[in-house]
């Protein structure tokens, strides 16, 4: 797959990186405009039209105050700082927090030009196998801190998410009647732990199936993504599984502050960090 050519390399070439990161770091999208007032300082932060459920919601619970006096209670350095657990209001030190919300979720809204790039706001949610439609949490949320990625790093994802769609359809292929003889020489093979065996009849699986599959895996990262990963940076592993709904617009070193406090084995700040207060200042 080449995810890596020309486009991307010209791009960079032409545009330069900070051109970049201008381009990208800007507010590209419609959408009201709130300030997050926290106890190390404000965060401006844009919202998406373009997610209007996700919008709504957190504009719902801005006017409510429900943010107020909570706590960004988990924090991991070069990835994300999360917040609106309701529960942390006032939370004792130590108390396990990210379970609490409104009793209900919300829809999940993919849009494809929405990354998690430096600076993104998305929300949070429980895990695939609680929630295989990836409905959001009603409160929580995260803003990505991330980190710069190299093209190697970016293939890495790529070969993963390919490995793992090819072994998911050939474990699928081998629960299949008529494929009853490649199991019954891969089950062979695992008990005599020949593993370059096994390895080379799962290759041949993959050459037979090669039309299906190739119908199966699609580019992971567009060339746009992978220029805004290796120079602006983010988390791309979380694209198309949780919903980005939002980004910050300034106050990006107050996330940068945040997410370098020490924290406990909760991933919870030994220092609280509360949102004083959120509110609307552009509709």
């Amino acid at each position: 797959m080449k995810l890596f050519k020309s486009l991307a390399i010209t791009l960079l070439l032409a545009l330069g990186a900070s051109s970049l990161m201008a381009k990208t770091a800007g507010p590209k999208l419609k959408g009201p405009i709130l300030l997050m007032e926290t106890s190390m300082g404000n965060i401006t932060i844009q919202l998406y039209d373009e997610t209007p459920l996700h919008r709504d919601n957190f504009i719902k619970l801005v006017k409510e105050g429900y943010y107020d006096g909570t706590l960004f209670h988990r924090v991991i350095k070069e990835f994300m700082v999360q917040g609106g657990d309701p529960d942390s209001r006032n939370a004792e030190a130590g108390t396990t927090l990210g379970n609490g919300g409104p009793d209900y979720t919300i829809p999940a809204e993919f849009v494809p030009n929405l990354y998690h790039k430096r600076g993104a706001l998305a929300a949070a949610r429980q895990g695939d196998q609680m929630n295989p439609e990836k409905r959001s949490s009603g409160s929580q949320f995260y803003i990505v801190q991330g980190k710069v990625f190299t093209e190697a790093e970016m293939q890495a994802f790529s070969s993963r998410q390919e490995q793992q769609v090819k072994f998911t359809y050939i474990r699928e292929f081998l629960q299949k009647p008529e494929n009853i003889a490649y199991k019954n020489r891969i089950d062979s093979l695992q008990k005599q732990k020949a593993t370059a065996a096994i390895n080379a009849c799962v290759d041949e699986i993959a050459e037979k199936e090669k039309e299906a599959l190739a119908e199966l895996i699609t580019p992971m990262f567009t060339e746009e993504q992978i220029a805004l990963y290796t120079t602006v940076g983010g988390s791309p592993h979380l694209d198309g599984a949780y919903t980005v709904f939002g980004e910050v617009l300034e106050g990006m070193e107050v996330v940068d502050k945040i997410a370098a406090l020490e924290v406990d084995r909760n991933n919870r700040p030994t220092q609280d960090v509360s949102i004083i207060k959120v509110s609307i200042i552009k509709k």
